[in-house]
């Protein structure tokens, strides 16, 4: 039975328009345009740019505290945000006003301890707690709506790194080959090939998801399993698997988030560059790791001078990063290198629990 709109409209997830401001890139960005702001505001009103530099220096405690603790509690309302609801709209405006409420009400908590204290306040006699509120206001709901056209300006780019990452991993010949790997196995192996015919339709489901979706890592390393699993068919010994996954944990991969979509790609180049040009068994070596607050993910497989330059092969890691710094700014890196043979691939990104 088709789905109503209402129904549709309140399954689909809420837009999150407060900052991420636990992200180090939205934390510099936010620090130095706020500096910018202090500084250009003191040096108009200064009679010389000598004194107004000396007083952005001494207005610099102020101005990072406040600053700062207006992020950490940004960062935390953020977090209670409800990532699905029927009053979107409602919470949309909602989550404005709190970029502008909260600097306020930090600031003015910051002035009036300052206050307090007559050496601080006294380059600052002109400075009163509602004036402090009033600036803090407007810079939050400045920046507040700076990132939130951030956002949108690229949306674009991850509809078309959608359409890329479908039109470079769902190929004819992929497509054609499973089938047909699933057609050789009906009358010898019929389970294996209910098996794999599941695995296909899990890939396929998983793909035409919506890349900015979340997925434990656990998912994420099941569906490329899966994955491999129909290309063992094809391939049979000449693809050989290691994984190792024994610096991390049961729990870290059971609720670490990772972006739908963000490994698999890395295998399939890994196959396609790695295995398919080799007449001999070829290795691919998956790693992953925790380290304090970051994941990290190795991809390792035989590189092969006389193999095509492979246009896909880039296409798939620039897109990759895109998505990397789209979701996750300056915290995450992607990384190639080619040592003693082999093309390796290194993946880092930032460690965020899940609910579940």
């Amino acid at each position: 039975m088709p789905l109503s709109i209402a129904s549709v409209k309140a399954d689909r997830p809420t837009e999150i328009l407060i900052p991420d401001c636990c992200n180090i890139g939205v934390v510099f960005r936010t620090l130095l345009g706020v500096n910018a702001a202090v500084l250009a505001g003191i040096l108009i009103q200064a009679s010389n740019w000598q004194r107004g530099m000396l007083e952005f220096v001494e207005a610099s405690m102020m101005v990072e505290l406040a600053c700062l603790w207006s992020l950490f509690a940004l960062c935390g309302l953020r977090r209670m945000v409800p990532r699905s609801g029927a009053t979107e709209a409602l919470w949309r405006w909602t989550q404005r006003a709190a970029c502008w409420v909260v600097p306020a009400a930090v600031t003015a908590t910051v002035v009036y301890m300052f206050s307090t204290v007559d050496w601080l306040m006294s380059g600052f006699a002109s400075l009163t707690v509602l004036k402090g509120a009033i600036a803090a206001a407007l810079l939050g709901g400045l920046f507040q709506h700076y990132f939130e056209l951030r956002t949108r300006a690229h949306s674009p780019a991850l509809v078309e790194a959608r359409l890329q990452a479908l039109q470079a991993r769902i190929r004819p010949h992929f497509l054609f080959n499973s089938l047909n790997a699933v057609l050789s196995l009906i009358r010898s192996e019929p389970r294996r090939a209910e098996t794999t015919l599941e695995d296909l339709a899990d890939l396929f489901r998983v793909l035409m998801s919506d890349p900015r979706n979340m997925t434990t890592l656990e998912n994420e390393i099941r569906l490329c399993k899966q994955y491999l699993s129909i290309e063992k068919i094809r391939l049979g010994e000449r693809l050989q698997v290691t994984w190792d996954t024994g610096n991390i944990g049961e729990e870290v991969l059971h609720k670490a988030q990772i972006p739908v979509l963000l490994l698999q790609p890395l295998l399939e180049n890994a196959v396609h560059y790695g295995v398919e040009p080799a007449m001999e068994a070829s290795p691919v070596r998956i790693q992953v790791s925790r380290s304090i607050d970051r994941i990290e993910i190795v991809v390792v497989n035989t590189f092969h001078e006389q193999a095509p330059a492979g246009m896909g092969n880039h296409m798939a890691l620039e897109n990759i990063r895109e998505r990397l710094a789209l979701l996750y700014d300056v915290e995450a890196q992607l990384t190639t290198t080619i040592v003693r043979g082999f093309f390796e691939v290194r993946l880092r990104f930032p460690y965020v629990k899940g609910s579940a």
